[in-house]
């Protein structure tokens, strides 16, 4: 597998020849050069690591001895501008998990139809669309959104393991719940979306506020959600459940709790319109959607969530199994209503909720206090608990188009409606606290 920007973990190929010593490797050389010189090059890009492509590019070579695998590893907003190159960079097979990509690229004519047997690969989880309509991308994995806890520390503070995210909301989690800012880490805008459309704008909103007065902000790095929680340093993070599988399986104390209103991201495939190797493309793809190609993502190193249903089958009882949870309606999200919005939601939250968050954590916590004493502060509860924005304002085309073309990681100026959300939300706070002084709170 040709990688250079690839970083490495597992045993390579390379590194497994570099091991069976220089006369063996030497030996092996003038073979191995010839046997890959008659082999037609299928260069993938992706974002997934070494423990899922490892065994990928073992199987799809074996069985399809006229191909090789080559890989250019990149994250995806670095893929984005990649792809927009003369020629699509070379590229043949996208495979990642970004939505918002496969969308955007779409739209710019970047991709050629699938044309391969999809039988037995659904069109959608829930209410989640995981292939396009189209028939130019569809869905080889999907990860669902929740929490990483530690169970250890949950039961020092004497706490149940939440169930959905509105458990999140009681106090005494105060301090032991690690966000993860949603226009600073990829993955995190959805969560924000999900709980908008499970308990509605109003009451969503609310529920985030009070969430963001018990949380600590996660930065960039999206995997330090889960050093928060298998440290103690919190109890509970929001998270993606393959960066705690991840943990997991490198030993950290954690557990993943898939919440009773979730949520999926689905890792798509496509070809590009500009293939060099359209038939190595085609057979890649067909792989990894294949039963074989599905049944690797199950692998204990690698546990992903297989598109197609039929791979859960001998999984073990405990094994996430997201089309029977869905049939139960735990993913009831609709990710196609909630893409348009994702960044414009992210930019509220930043301006409403993490903008001087020591703040709105201070407020909280008097709120939570005079609840206790048997203390009338509904009014304060409200002020806070009001969004700076209506769903139809939220709605209006143009506004959405002002951040459209955000990236979450990416530095942007401040706008002038960003700068009226961060007034309003600070007039919001000066309220909250006239209020709780008014009954001595």
């Amino acid at each position: 597998m040709t990688n250079p920007s690839f970083p490495p973990s597992g045993l390579s190929r390379r590194r497994l020849l570099g091991l069976l010593g220089g006369g063996a490797l030497a030996a092996m050389a003038p073979l191995s050069a010839l046997a890959a010189a008659s082999r037609q090059p299928v260069l993938v890009m992706t974002s997934y690591p070494d423990e899922v492509l490892s065994r990928i590019e073992a199987a799809f070579e074996k069985a399809n001895p006229a191909y090789r695998l080559q890989v250019v590893w990149r994250m995806p907003h670095d893929a984005l501008p990649y792809l927009r190159q003369p020629k699509q960079g070379g590229i043949d097979v996208y495979w990642s998990a970004s939505p918002r990509n496969f969308a955007t690229l779409k739209g710019e004519g970047a991709w050629r139809q699938l044309d391969i047997a999809r039988s037995g690969l659904p069109a959608a989880i829930g209410k989640t669309a995981i292939a396009d309509a189209d028939g130019y991308f569809q869905a080889t994995e999907v990860a669902g959104y929740g929490l990483a806890v530690n169970p250890r520390e949950l039961a020092r503070l004497g706490l149940a393991q939440p169930a959905d995210w509105r458990d999140l909301a009681d106090p005494r989690y105060a301090g032991k719940i690690a966000l993860p800012i949603p226009a600073r880490v990829g993955f995190a805008p959805v969560m924000v979306e999900i709980v908008l459309q499970a308990y509605g704008w109003q009451a969503g909103w609310a529920l985030w506020s009070e969430i963001a007065g018990n949380a600590a902000l996660v930065d960039r790095g999206a995997t330090f959600v889960s050093d928060e929680v298998a440290s103690g340093r919190c109890a509970v993070g929001l998270s993606i459940d393959f960066f705690v599988a991840s943990a997991v399986a490198n030993g950290a104390p954690l557990r993943f709790v898939y919440p009773r209103h979730g949520g999926i991201n689905p890792g798509q495939i496509a070809i590009t319109a500009a293939a060099p190797n359209p038939d190595g493309a085609k057979a890649f793809t067909a792989f990894v959607l294949s039963e074989a190609g599905q049944k690797i993502l199950t692998h204990a190193d690698i546990r992903k969530l297989p598109a197609r249903p039929s791979a859960y089958a001998g999984l073990p009882a405990d094994y996430h199994n997201p089309f029977v949870a869905a049939a139960a309606g735990a993913y009831d999200f609709d990710g196609i209503v909630a893409q348009p919005r994702l960044a414009l939601s992210a930019a509220l939250f930043e301006q409403a909720l993490v903008y001087r968050q020591d703040e709105l954590i201070a407020l909280w916590r008097r709120i939570h206090a005079a609840e206790a004493a048997g203390k009338d502060v509904a009014a304060a509860r409200q002020a806070l608990s009001t969004p700076l924005l209506s769903e139809t304002e939220a709605a209006d085309s143009g506004l959405r188009q002002g951040f459209r073309g955000r990236v979450e990681g990416a530095e942007a100026p401040l706008s002038a409606v960003e700068e009226g959300w961060r007034r309003a939300a600070q007039a919001q706070r000066a309220a909250a606290d006239r209020l709780l002084r008014r009954v001595g709170a």
